[in-house]
């Protein structure tokens, strides 16, 4: 059974430490893999529009609150608004179309997916004209402000932001009239985001890492930032067989230990299963600090890819 260990948000709402990733997780399979984390413990699900498995995420999600398996206040839900959705006309509902994908009243979390806006095409998540995505260089400031709207109304009970730099998330900070709750970002032994984690605890929001495995089936093509896949990491494995643990339970107790949220993906029952037992031991001073050394800036996750880099708010031009 995972630990119900909290994060206490600014706004004073709590988000339980470990979650349910479901990037990559298809429709047909993540409804069982709801299933499976609510019966073991898990109460926090990260979504995604752009993930395109909401509706069956949805189904699992009404499947475990039908059978009486957790209360919907219990589950903390979290998902975000694309990047083709940042207008603040078009933020309520691209909020709207979610809850009904997902057979929700409210989100307990939404964030902002990127700072990039992208053209609004419908039917086109990722618009392209000659090999390139249409950009929108709408201010991030701007979707803020209609996010707030949503915390007015009802629809979502906290507001944050995935994939902001530092000085992005301090240009926002300083004019929000609700502030961020959360900062989602990678992280990971190849990408530790030290500096990221003690900005975040100074503003006193909680931080969520993603891909804390490293994401060894992303889907991208090969570039020069990608990490090798980090259970296999020779550091990794003799931390584990120390602790007579697997190389993922490291990898998701490396982020859990150092005070932040992390939502590593599986669709197998007996890995869902595995993940969550990462509260009954820790990792030694000595362990993390070889782990943290392992950093060289990797991104599994390409966000500069069919011209993406080129956005005036692309987050990654300085580290």
């Amino acid at each position: 059974m995972a630990s119900t260990t909290c994060l206490t948000l600014p706004s004073g709402r709590r988000m339980p430490q470990l979650g349910l990733g479901t990037w990559l997780s298809p429709p047909g399979i993540v409804q069982h893999a709801i299933e499976v984390a609510v019966k073991n413990g898990y109460r926090h699900i990260d979504c995604a529009y752009f993930y395109d498995n909401e509706g069956a995420i949805g189904e699992g999600i009404e499947k475990v609150l039908k059978e009486g398996l957790v209360k919907r206040e219990d589950l903390f839900v979290v998902s975000k608004l694309w990047n083709s959705f940042h207008a603040p006309q078009d933020v309520k509902p691209a909020c709207l179309e979610t809850l009904r994908l997902l057979r929700l009243d409210y989100l307990d979390l939404y964030l902002i997916h990127s700072p990039m806006g992208i053209k609004n095409v419908k039917g086109d998540l990722l618009p392209q004209k000659d090999g390139k995505v249409q950009l929108d260089d709408v201010d991030y400031v701007d979707t803020w402000k209609a996010m707030e709207k949503l915390v007015d109304e009802g629809l979502v009970k906290s507001i944050g932001v995935a994939n902001f730099s530092e000085s992005q998330l301090e240009r926002l900070l300083s004019g929000a009239r609700i502030k961020p709750d959360v900062l989602q970002v990678e992280r990971h032994i190849y990408q530790t985001q030290i500096k990221l984690i003690a900005f975040t605890k100074a503003k006193r929001m909680a931080l969520t890492g993603y891909s804390p495995l490293t994401s060894p089936k992303r889907p991208f093509p090969p570039g020069k930032l990608d990490p090798k896949n980090g259970m296999e990491d020779p550091v990794v494995k003799e931390i584990a067989k120390k602790h007579g643990k697997s190389p993922a339970q490291i990898l998701i107790r490396f982020n859990i230990q150092a005070g932040i949220a992390t939502i590593p993906k599986s669709e197998t029952p007996a890995h869902i299963i595995e993940n969550s037992k990462v509260f009954d031991f820790c990792l030694t001073e000595d362990e993390v600090k070889k782990l943290e050394s392992l950093h060289w800036g990797a991104r599994a996750v390409a966000w500069d890819i069919v011209g993406m880099g080129e956005h005036k708010y692309y987050p990654f031009k300085t580290e």
